[in-house]
């Protein structure tokens, strides 16, 4: 669509042309449980974890051990990714959000396309809801 006034070609919702709809994926390292929701139900098998098992003491009296599982590595191959945003909509605990910056190069090596813990984390406090969803938890 192009606007009449600036003749600058617009998306379908009104945004300017190239601007991310949703952009990217991004992870909080802390909230992710290593459940493996997500990875299980990616259509393209993009997302990569792995994790150990730790055993927690016990907390109060007649309490058992816990065993909890401990991120060891989450990674998103954004050369297979299909943006579905399947394994957002899955994660029952809120650990991966779209970011409307775009963190994939449009031109570059192969390797540079799978996503690590580290870089997938830095763009984490700039998540915001695609427009028209509420954030979460109101």
């Amino acid at each position: 669509m192009i606007d009449a006034t600036s003749g600058a070609a617009e998306s379908a919702s009104g945004d300017p042309a190239g601007a991310p709809v949703r952009g990217s994926i991004a992870l909080d390292p802390s909230a992710c449980t290593s459940c493996m929701l997500c990875a299980r139900e990616c259509p393209d098998w993009c997302i990569h974890i792995d994790s150990h098992a730790v055993t927690e003491p016990a907390v109060g009296p007649g309490a058992r051990p816990r065993t909890v599982h401990v991120l060891d590595r989450f990674a998103i191959d954004f050369g297979l990714c299909l943006y579905c945003g399947i394994c957002i909509e899955v994660c029952p605990f809120d650990a991966l959000a779209w970011v409307p910056v775009p963190t994939v190069p449009a031109r570059g090596e192969r390797a540079g396309l799978v996503h690590e813990i580290d870089r997938l984390s830095a763009t984490w406090p700039t998540a915001v809801p695609p427009s028209g969803l509420p954030p979460s938890g109101e």
